[in-house]
């Protein structure tokens, strides 16, 4: 790393394949991986993109330099970091908005919504990226219960992933409060938790849950599912460099495979 001023300067160099000029130019979109899968390396194609997401939510930049056969250097610069007074209850917003949250545009050209309800920023931003490349689903998320329930009430979307353990209450409750308001009743509910045991899962269908589906998640079934939920083929989704899955269905949750 390399102080410069006002950034600090990481620098990660390989010595490996090295990239074109073509591959550098569509790095970061999940799920691409250049062929590489077809040689029976490992991975999934969504860590840089999840990379490029953390960085600029830190108001940072990342860029990439390479020659085929001679290796790549990443470079990441951030902000450095400066002595902020810290404000006052009074000062500080209600509810104040996470960096990692989105907004639904305000268009016609989504064919659905989704809300997410999680505190772990990193699941978030994979959430929000596999949903993005379905294309034409907008997502936003909330990071406690309370506030996600106040979300649904207000955007009323189509789909609500619930993760189960929250910070203020869990997935229960928030599915009780919004069975429990006529606005929200209706809204189709899936747990999306790391709780991934036979009784956990059990428990969670009973409870009236859609759906549920565990961590990790499997990126081809829950792009399927999500193509299903949402009734749109699965040569739909831009991830077509995933082989297709079948979706989940409540029996085949009960397993306790991943989504």
């Amino acid at each position: 790393s390399v102080a410069d001023g006002d950034a600090v300067r990481l620098f990660v160099r390989d010595t490996g394949r090295g990239l074109t000029g073509e591959q550098i130019a569509s790095l970061f979109e999940p799920f691409n991986r250049f062929g590489v899968e077809q040689e029976g390396i490992e991975g999934t194609g969504i860590g840089l993109t999840i990379v490029k997401a953390l960085v600029d939510g830190m108001g940072g930049a990342i860029s990439v330099s390479s020659e085929p056969g001679e290796g790549t250097v990443f470079e990441i610069a951030l902000p450095a970091a400066t002595t902020v007074p810290a404000a006052s209850t009074a000062e500080a917003p209600e509810s104040a908005p996470s960096p990692f949250e989105s907004t639904v545009p305000a268009d016609s050209t989504h064919e659905g919504s989704v809300l997410y309800i999680e505190d772990n920023p990193v699941n978030v931003l994979l959430v929000e990226e596999l949903v993005a490349s379905l294309g034409g689903i907008a997502i936003v998320s909330e990071a406690n219960g309370e506030a996600g329930v106040a979300r649904a009430q207000r955007l009323l979307p189509d789909l609500v992933l619930v993760d189960m353990q929250l910070p203020d209450f869990d997935g229960y409750e928030v599915l009780r409060r919004l069975r429990a308001d006529v606005r929200t009743r209706e809204i189709r509910c899936i747990a999306l938790s790391a709780n991934a045991m036979p009784e956990d899962i059990e428990r969670g269908l009973e409870a009236g849950f859609a759906d549920y589906w565990t961590k990790p998640i499997d990126f081809p079934q829950f792009i399927a599912s999500m193509n299903r939920l949402f009734g749109r083929p699965a040569a739909r989704s831009r991830a077509g460099t995933q082989p297709a899955a079948a979706a989940l269905s409540p029996t085949r949750a009960r397993t306790g495979r991943a989504v």
